[in-house]
């Protein structure tokens, strides 16, 4: 039986995503019809978006559903950027790419101008950076774009700081949450935020559905045009099944959050421990700053990432060295190189990703057999040099 170590990259369908999938599979009906069909299939929508807008604290008409993340991050940077009529944007090298190319999308095909914030070596945000910025062009930014946890550290960064920064320049502010949403207490309502993005099968619900929240006063030009659904900005037909599915994990994350996120911390803790342990040379590449539990991110120097993870896999463990979204790609990941990693340290890195149905004998299975797979890894990297 495999073990799966990479619930950052998605994570199994909860029981509650499951039970609310296969009731709205058996109806039938267009949610934006009149008639009773599609009234039926209406409910289940607005019921989503009410649970969704309590387990993250904003007003239910805010909850935009969209197909996920890179399409909520999409619209929230392009829609900001070309109603705003300005031309800086604020952001990060630390994030995902699904912010990261919209961003150089609008750069090179739009005429933007992108001022890159700075972090220090673990991964946090300079914040003294973010005010000079505003400081000398704060009239010039259409807006800032950062993300609230880091999908390879799990490094937090303090979004309230950037609001309260950006609001005296009267700044919208745009969040990647998908890493954060389950995982962190939300609160849109209290963050300051202009807009907030969030994915549904990082909690449990089917991949293909997450939402962007967009604050009442706040107007982004729209991606798709075409049924005028969701406040006019992302029209087409609701995917009501996938919608009540990621409505329910949201829910059931949010529910089971305080218990499961002490519970990850305690088994992440032991797994850093017991491989640091074992392996002197390892690294943990974030230890002692703001993250969230389910995160571990070490550096194994000598012996390539790629290497590591594919000895792993042939002894059924599946882990990470970053992002799903550029898996495959021959490079460090531009996350390590951003906070200032080396590049032949950052690509020795591994990320090891905790979820709701991780146990304690996962955690064994993967320190097993890391120990079994970095001494070979480090003997492949030495012979490959000689060649």
């Amino acid at each position: 039986m495999r073990v799966f170590l990479d619930h950052s990259s998605t994570t199994p369908l909860r029981p509650e995503a499951k039970v609310a999938l296969n009731h709205a599979l058996g109806l039938t009906g267009n949610p934006s019809s009149v008639h009773a069909s599609g009234q039926q299939t209406r409910a289940l929508v607005e019921d989503a978006r009410d649970l969704v807008a309590q387990a993250i604290n904003c007003n239910r008409s805010e909850v935009v559903f969209t197909s996920g993340g890179t399409e909520a991050n999409n619209q929230a940077i392009k829609g900001l950027y070309w109603s705003s009529g300005k031309k800086l944007i604020v952001s990060s090298p630390l994030e995902h790419h699904a912010v990261l190319d919209p961003i150089q999308w609008l750069e090179s095909e739009q005429g933007a101008e992108v001022y890159w914030l700075k972090f220090d070596r673990l991964g946090q945000l300079d914040v003294s950076d973010l005010e000079a910025i505003l400081a000398t062009r704060g009239s010039e930014v259409a807006l800032i774009a950062l993300m609230m946890v880091n999908n390879e550290t799990g490094v937090i960064t303090d979004i309230g700081a950037v609001t309260k920064v950006a609001k005296k320049y009267n700044i919208p502010v745009h969040c990647d949450a998908v890493a954060a949403l389950g995982n962190l207490a939300i609160d849109f309502a209290a963050s300051g935020l202009s807009t907030m993005a969030i994915s549904g099968h990082k909690v449990g619900a089917p991949i293909g559905v997450g939402a962007l929240i967009v604050d009442r006063e706040v107007k982004p030009t729209s991606l798709l045009h075409g049924g005028s659904q969701e406040r006019a900005l992302r029209s087409g037909t609701l995917s009501y099944p996938f919608i009540s599915s990621f409505a329910a994990a949201v829910s059931a994350a949010d529910a089971d959050r305080p218990q499961r996120v002490k519970r990850l911390a305690e088994l992440r803790d032991r797994l850093e421990t017991q491989v640091l342990e074992a392996l002197p040379a390892a690294v943990s590449t974030v230890s002692g700053v703001e993250r969230t539990s389910h995160h571990a991110h070490m550096i194994f120097p000598g012996a390539q990432s790629d290497n590591i993870l594919f000895l792993l896999d042939q002894a059924g463990i599946s882990a990470s060295a970053g992002s799903a979204c550029t898996a495959g790609v021959l490079a460090p990941s531009h996350v390590l190189l951003g906070m200032g990693i080396p590049e032949d340290l950052a690509d020795c890195a591994i990320r090891v990703t905790l979820g709701h149905n991780t146990q304690a004998t996962d955690i064994e299975a993967f320190v097993q057999a890391i120990k079994t797979a970095y001494p070979i890894a480090v003997l492949e990297a030495a012979n490959q040099k000689a060649i």
